[in-house]
């Protein structure tokens, strides 16, 4: 079982904010399969089963909030008899411009407290990661408010296109490998899309 979380926050008042990018990059891939995403109350996530042609996909969203991502991803690998090695985390990054992609096979949390949280309760940071790149905080803005703060406007537009672009991304990572997907993602940007 290849296990693919997006992390976020949930309820209504997190949708179109930077931190939740991970939630919707799995809602995007699971739409493009048809596949539902379901509480299951054993694993603090919802999730949706989606098929590859050699294996099957779990996306999940943890409800534990973004800090506590950990022990969500701890519960389903073990329900699954999976590795950390099986896990790809799709997550938000301040450190790339808007849109920008990088794909790592494994690596230190950055900083950011739902990597943190995964890798603290996993003992290890040997998972793959998408970071999906939602801009720096404004001169006067704070993290928490930029990454908490919803996109507007042209900003959400680009938004959703690179959370589209992140979804290819994830997706060849898994029918590909992420050797392959870093070489054609890794600093990919919805710009270099709408220019091809």
């Amino acid at each position: 079982m290849k296990l693919v979380v997006g992390l976020g926050n949930p309820g209504a008042d997190y949708l179109n904010t930077p931190h939740n990018v991970g939630y919707q990059v799995v809602e995007a891939m699971a739409a493009r399969e048809s596949a539902t995403f379901k509480q299951q109350t054993r694993f603090r996530a919802l999730t949706a089963r989606v098929g590859q042609p050699t294996l099957d996909v779990l996306l999940a969203k943890p409800v534990t909030f973004m800090n506590r991502s950990g022990s969500a991803v701890s519960l389903m690998l073990q329900f699954y008899k999976s590795e950390p090695s099986d896990v790809l985390v799709v997550v938000d990054d301040v450190n790339l411009a808007l849109g920008r992609l990088r794909i790592r096979p494994n690596g230190r949390s950055g900083g950011h407290r739902g990597l943190e949280s995964i890798i603290e309760t996993l003992g290890t940071d040997d998972f793959a990661r998408v970071r999906v790149g939602v801009g720096e905080a404004r001169r006067g803005k704070n993290l928490v408010s930029h990454v908490l703060s919803p996109f507007k406007g042209d900003s959400l537009a680009r938004f959703e296109e690179a959370t589209l672009l992140a979804a290819d991304a994830v997706t060849s990572c898994i029918e590909q490998g992420v050797s392959v997907a870093m070489n054609a993602y890794n600093g990919r940007t919805i710009e270099d899309d709408e220019s091809a």
